[in-house]
């Protein structure tokens, strides 16, 4: 399911950050290979963006996937 979001946090030197959704849910974890994944060269705090959630591969909690720039 596609969700929307705001970044709250990213670190470009470390290459992540959170994304707050917008339904008011638990924060998400972003990695920049998400970003680069989807051919965005970077994000800043306060940029919308909408993506999917899934488990993290190493069961650290939930990641943004298929990561999109808001209209």
């Amino acid at each position: 399911m596609t969700t929307n979001g705001t970044i709250k946090f990213f670190n470009h030197s470390r290459g992540f950050g959170f994304v707050a959704p917008d339904d008011g849910s638990k924060d998400v974890f972003i990695h920049a290979t998400a970003l680069e994944a989807a051919g965005i060269p970077s994000v800043d705090e306060g940029d919308k963006i909408t993506f999917d959630v899934e488990d993290d591969a190493r069961g650290r909690g939930k990641q943004a996937t298929n990561v999109s720039m808001a209209q």
